[in-house]
This record gives C-alpha cells, sequence and structure tokens, in this order.
C-alpha cells in the first residue's frame, strides 16, 4: 500500500466521545478509495489529518513506509486536496488563481506556465482563463478547485464531497476525472454522501461511523453474494411492522417508505411476501435484486440522520 494508516485515534478537546478509534486501512496507487460514513463518523478527521490540517494524536501513518510527518516535510506538494469549500481567491481570475498557488508551491518560470496550461486543458477551463472566480457556475468552481489540486502532480489526493452542487454535466466529468488520475497511477480518497458515485468509480471501500471501521474491502467483495428484497407498504404508518416482519428473513434497513431485507437465496421470496400479507399489510411494491452499495451502507450504520 502507498498510504498505510494504523491504529488511529483521535479525540478533539472537551470532546466526550472519541472521534477515531483504532482506524486502519490503506490505499494503493493507481485505485479509488471510497471513504463512507454518516455525519460525524470520523471522515473529515482523517481527511484533515492526511492534509496537515490536523495533527496524528496516536497511531500512525505512513506513506511509502515514511511517516506523514517525514513527507510533508520532504515532499509538501505530494498530497492534495479538493475540498468540499471552494478553494480559490474568488476576486481573482482562473489563470490569476493556478499562478499564485504554483508559485506557493514552488514552480517557477517555464515549470510554472506549462503546468498552469496543462491543468487549466485538463480541467477544460480554456474559455475562462480571465474571468474571476466569483464569477464561475459552481460545476466550473469545482473545476477550478480540481485544477488547483493537480498543480504539483500529487502522488494521493484526497477528494471531499467534490460534486455537491453541480450539474449533472460537470459530475459525470469531475467523475470521469477521478477515474483518469487512477488511470495515471494517482491514489486517490474519495469521500461523498452519493452512494451511486461511489458505487462508479470506487475500487475498495472502507465504511467509518462514530470513529470505527465497521468494513472495508473491494466493492466487488462486500456486494458479492448479497441479494435484497425492498419491499413496500400501501399503510405508510406500518413501516415499523414491515422491519419486524423482514427481519426474521435477515438484516433489514429502511429506506423511503418501505424497508430491505438482506438475502442469501431468492428461496425465501413467497414465505416473507405471505408473511407481510398475514401480519395485516398490503404490498404496494416488490422488488428483488443484488444489493447496492447504498443498502449496504444503511445496514451498516442503520439509520441515516446524524448530528
Amino acid at each position: 500500500m502507498m498510504l498505510a494508516i494504523r491504529d488511529l485515534n483521535f479525540r478533539y478537546p472537551g470532546a466526550s466521545a472519541a472521534a477515531l478509534q483504532q482506524v486502519s486501512f490503506g490505499a494503493a496507487r493507481g485505485e479509488v478509495l471510497g471513504l463512507l460514513g454518516p455525519n460525524g463518523a470520523g471522515k473529515t478527521t482523517v481527511i484533515a489529518q492526511l492534509a496537515g490540517m490536523l495533527k496524528v494524536q496516536q497511531g500512525q501513518i505512513e506513506i511509502d513506509g515514511q511517516s506523514l510527518e517525514q513527507v510533508r516535510l520532504e515532499r509538501p506538494t505530494s498530497i492534495a486536496i479538493a475540498p468540499q469549500e471552494y478553494a480559490f481567491y474568488p476576486s481573482l481570475s482562473v489563470v490569476e488563481n493556478l499562478n499564485c498557488f504554483a508559485g506557493v508551491g514552488g514552480l517557477r518560470g517555464t515549470a510554472k506556465v506549462h503546468r498552469v496550461a496543462e491543468c487549466i486543458t485538463y480541467a477544460q477551463l480554456e474559455n475562462y482563463r480571465q474571468v474571476p472566480a466569483q464569477r464561475l457556475s459552481g460545476g466550473l468552481k469545482r473545476r477550478l478547485n480540481l485544477s488547483i489540486a493537480l498543480l504539483h502532480r500529487p502522488e494521493l489526493i484526497l477528494f471531499d464531497e467534490p460534486t455537491v452542487g453541480v450539474d449533472p454535466q460537470s459530475r459525470a466529468f469531475l467523475l470521469d476525472a477521478v477515474r483518469q488520475l487512477a488511470r495515471q497511477g494517482v491514489a486517490v480518497i474519495y469521500t461523498s454522501h452519493y452512494m451511486e458515485e461511489v458505487q462508479a468509480i470506487a475500487d475498495r471501500i472502507v465504511v467509518l461511523d462514530q470513529g470505527h471501521v465497521l468494513c472495508q474491502g473491494t466493492l466487488h467483495d462486500l456486494l458479492a453474494g448479497a441479494d435484497s428484497l425492498y419491499v413496500e407498504v400501501e399503510d405508510d404508518t406500518a413501516q415499523d411492522l414491515l422491519r419486524q416482519v423482514l427481519a426474521a428473513f435477515g438484516k433489514t434497513s429502511v429506506q423511503g417508505k418501505g424497508a430491505w431485507v438482506s438475502l442469501g437465496t431468492s428461496e425465501p421470496l413467497p414465505e416473507i411476501l405471505r408473511c407481510v400479507a398475514e401480519a395485516g399489510m398490503r404490498v404496494r411494491q416488490a422488488r428483488y435484486g443484488q444489493t447496492d452499495l447504498e443498502q449496504l451502507f444503511m445496514s451498516l450504520t442503520h439509520r441515516s440522520l446524524r448530528d
């Protein structure tokens, strides 16, 4: 693994509970690692430590066998972040922002000119070079965030909710850009609440909740052999009863007006529907198929709302 995180613990001053407890996982070059969790799970704390915004309290973070602290001293631009917030100067133009951040990272002269031009082209910002950043659309601002993060050819790049508030075309562009970075050998950590995005691009998944790692592995392994049934009944107030009935057949999770139950095979389908009917509920719809990432996530974290 290019990135190795071992037994990471962290507690904010005055907090009653630890933000991270024995968190361990890794990321390899050329792969996209999806880092998932509800609000308060610990994702932001991990990202902040990797980005150098928080010090490691306990545990180890290594890049190619070197401590994160040593890597930041010797190769400070080897890790980059494309944050959820807009990370540029609003009054400066696109090219002025890139020139500014290129200079801060040590690029000079011809090398700076060439790299700024490459990043503008990569993010398809050629027509907006002289436009002040504050006048860009939401999607263009995300692309400017991306181009700034790529200026110094990072070995590890952290994407923190990079598609919030963008149109479908910009979202598709950003996801393609993430895939391309991984194909070029960059290690990518991608956090998002959009499960369909993560399922579309991630090679491996780590799920955090309340500071603990709940599961990790390849997307294929985590979803393999896990079929599920979604049931929705006509009485919207019967969701708790529906979940109780389904719980006799496997792990359940609530979604929308219905509930999912994870099944090993399709054999219990008639029996499940019979039990739902005997409990006095009329089925509005039922869907059977392979578990997706959102269903897995909900079954692990148990509820969708967190403070």
